[in-house]
């Protein structure tokens, strides 16, 4: 079992920053791929980016490289998303992801544990 509660998300001007983190519990968290999604409202929930186990591989949607970094601390069970150069398009609610399994993978059935989310607007 993996519990996820994720924090950081709020109201940012285009152009600021945020970092969202996702707090773990369980002891299959060291092993697992973490992932962020966004679901905006009306559309269906998409990959925003993911990382495997150790940290060294990670994976981003073509519409934030270059501006989000994912990375994880495993002494602090903690996975987060750092987010530059916000733009009203990023306004969502933002969710933690777990793959038990060790994949990163794009698509959200493939992740077994989700966190309940946290809104991030922004505005123009």
């Amino acid at each position: 079992q993996v519990q996820l509660v994720e924090s950081g998300g709020g109201l940012v001007q285009a152009g600021g920053s945020l970092r969202l983190s996702c707090a773990a519990s369980g002891r299959t968290f060291s092993s697992a791929a973490m992932a962020w999604f966004r679901q905006a409202r009306g559309l269906e929930r998409e990959f925003v980016a993911a990382i495997n186990w150790s940290g060294g591989v990670t994976d981003y949607s073509d519409f934030v490289k270059g501006r989000f970094t994912i990375s994880r601390d495993n002494a602090k069970n903690t996975v987060y998303l750092q987010m530059n150069s916000l733009k009203p398009k990023d306004t969502a609610v933002y969710y933690c992801a777990a793959n038990t399994r060790g994949a990163i993978l794009t698509a959200p059935r493939w992740y077994d544990y989700w966190g309940q989310g946290t809104q991030v607007t922004v505005s123009p």
